[in-house]
């Protein structure tokens, strides 16, 4: 019996587990996948046939939105950034190093704004609004229902530093998981100690993969954006780029450049100008092997 878009779940052990009809199997990837070197990845829509006495088989995997090396998934929609108001403080540096992954592979990113009760956070909110995010609180009702729209059918990625209040925040979408303050590893089946294995859990009618590699993600190797791209990566640069005195503007301090000086006039958030810089030079030296 042949099923048709089904997706993968989990992998293991040269085993995928792919969720179909209502019910996941069991299947190894037929030799043609390593004949053309393609590993099937979590989060990849997959064509499969059920055999009564034989292994059940993928046959077949879609075209990708997108993939990440880690960690290993496929076709990520949405990447919901939490950040805390307070301890652990945030990392503007890395938050904004994210949001430009995220953008150069056809990710959403949304900002989650966590501890508003021990700190205002409307700092922060303002500064990722302006850039043209969606930005929500994790102690607002309303804004927890429009989080759980967002996810809705989506595969979403979770990332977070340790102690922002990721389990808070899955607690509070799903009162039926019951986390511990810090155990989604240990909750979702990847304890602290044993092999990470990328995995997809149903929450919010969507699909969800905690990221523990993300807060510490290197813009090289598969993830690398190339310093002329990376302006691209900066959705509120999009309007200006283009119009600068010089066609090859770097947008860091070049003179008659016009993201400089719509940072100078307020329209652009200079934290993130200041960290678009730090990042291109970081791409600047990226080597030709690295990319």
């Amino acid at each position: 019996m042949k099923i048709t878009d089904g997706i993968i779940i989990k992998g293991i052990g040269g085993f995928y587990y792919v969720e179909a009809a209502d019910k996941v199997y069991e299947c190894k990837a037929r030799g043609v996948f390593r004949k053309n070197k393609i590993t099937p990845l979590v989060g990849d829509r997959a064509d499969i046939t059920i055999n009564d006495n034989a292994e059940n088989t993928i046959d077949g995997i879609s075209e990708r939105k997108n993939s990440l090396n880690r960690p290993p998934v496929a076709n990520i929609d949405n990447l919901l950034i939490v950040v805390s108001t307070v301890e652990p403080k945030p990392n503007f540096l890395v938050i904004d190093k994210l949001t430009a992954v995220a953008e150069n592979k056809r990710i959403e990113p949304v900002i989650i704004i966590s501890k508003n009760d021990l700190k205002d956070g409307s700092g922060i909110s303002d500064i990722y609004r302006k850039a043209g995010f969606m930005v929500f609180s994790s102690n607002d009702e309303s804004d927890l229902l429009k989080i759980k729209s967002v996810m809705k059918g989506k595969i979403n990625a979770l990332t977070g530093n340790s102690g922002v209040g990721k389990s808070t925040l899955i607690n509070r979408l799903e009162p039926s998981v019951k986390l511990s303050t810090g155990e989604i590893s240990a909750k979702l089946g990847r304890g602290r100690h044993t092999t990470r294995q990328a995995e997809l859990f149903k929450i919010c009618s969507g699909y969800v993969i905690d990221t523990p590699g993300f807060s510490s993600f290197e813009l090289g190797g598969d993830e690398a954006i190339k310093k002329d791209d990376l302006q691209y990566c900066f959705r509120e640069f999009l309007p200006f780029i283009g119009t600068c005195r010089f066609s090859t503007c770097s947008h860091v301090k070049d003179k008659g450049c016009k993201i400089c000086e719509a940072v100078e006039e307020g329209l652009i958030e200079k934290s993130r100008h200041e960290n678009y810089c730090v990042l291109y030079e970081q791409a600047k030296n990226l080597k030709e092997w690295e990319l």
